[in-house]
């Protein structure tokens, strides 16, 4: 799928990190992995640096992804299942939203 699925792996691998753990162990782990494919296929890296950040901000749908979230989620009475009912639309929204504009703006 060329740089297409690079950059939706990328995304999406970045996404699934930061549902575990925080955005900034995310950028950690996924960043080295982008730099390397990109250097390995020769193509200009920062849409996908740009697309991996982008992902490590996607947090709506779990509360201990970030430190907001996880500040109301005792104290809100929320739910795990609270997250996710609001959060997969957000998320899935914002993904798409996020891939589109990185395509068109670096002309993929």
């Amino acid at each position: 799928m060329g740089d297409f699925g690079v950059l939706t792996g990328l995304f999406v691998l970045t996404l699934v990190l930061t549902s575990f753990v925080t955005h900034v162990a995310a950028v950690s782990v996924v960043f080295p992995i982008a730099y390397a494919m990109c250097h390995g296929m020769g193509v200009d890296p920062t849409p996908y640096y740009v697309g991996v950040a982008f992902a490590a901000s996607a947090s709506f749908h779990a509360p201990f992804s970030y430190q907001t979230n996880l500040m109301v989620y005792g104290p809100g009475g929320y739910k795990f299942k609270d997250f996710l009912k609001i959060g997969i639309p957000f998320t899935l929204i914002y993904s798409v939203i996020c891939i589109v504009f990185i395509m068109w703006y670096y002309g993929f």
